[in-house]
Order: structure tokens, then C-alpha cells, then sequence
């Protein structure tokens, strides 16, 4: 009987380079869960230039780490522009937005209350 994996979508016991599992697609945000449970998950994304994810909230805290290129962030009235290397964390119920500046790639974290 196999083991229960918590982790998909990626091979195991091997060393990745995170942003090679991914890849941009021209006018289109790629996704790639790794993770999907009650209170957890944990997606890579890739982003075209000029597309992203429009205003909306979230129930948990979404941190977003960027692999790749640089994006803006809009978390309540502050705007970031983040690159590849750093991270920022958008507080649960804070209404937020990205765009990409150049394409980007970044893994995505929401940790939310389990019901």
C-alpha cells in the first residue's frame, strides 16, 4: 500500500531547482499546486509580463516568495515591487493584487485557519 503524500506534483529525494518547475507561457499565469489541504497550501506560479491577479482577500496570510523577474504588490494602500530573492507576506482578510512587471515566477504559501 502506498504511503499518503502530503507534497505533489514534484518528484521526491531528488534536488530541484524551484525555478525550473514552472515555466512562462506567453499571456498566461501558469500554476503548479505542490500542497492543497485544510488550513495549508503551496503553489508555484509563472506570470507573463503585463498579466496578474486582480484585487481580492484571502482568509489565511498568503506569503509570496519571488523566484524569478519582479512584480507589484498592492496589500491594503502600500505598493511593493518585489524581485527575485525576496518575499513579503499579505495579511489574511487585507485586500491585495499583483502585477507583473517583467514575467516572474513565485511560490505562494497561505496558511489559514482549519475549520
Amino acid at each position: 500500500m502506498e504511503k499518503e503524500k502530503f507534497i505533489k506534483n514534484i518528484p521526491f529525494a531528488e534536488a530541484l531547482n524551484m525555478k525550473e518547475l514552472t515555466t512562462y507561457q506567453e499571456g498566461k499565469v501558469i500554476s503548479r499546486t505542490l500542497a492543497q489541504r485544510e488550513g495549508l497550501s503551496i503553489t508555484l506560479f509563472a506570470f507573463d509580463q503585463g498579466e496578474g491577479i486582480s484585487t481580492h482577500s484571502a482568509p489565511g496570510d498568503a506569503m509570496v516568495y519571488i523566484l524569478d523577474g519582479s512584480v507589484e504588490i498592492t496589500i491594503g494602500e502600500k505598493k511593493l515591487i518585489l524581485s527575485e530573492g525576496e518575499t513579503t507576506v499579505m495579511p489574511a482578510n487585507i485586500p491585495h493584487d499583483l502585477k507583473a512587471v517583467e514575467k516572474f515566477k513565485m511560490l505562494l504559501i497561505v496558511v489559514k485557519p482549519a475549520k
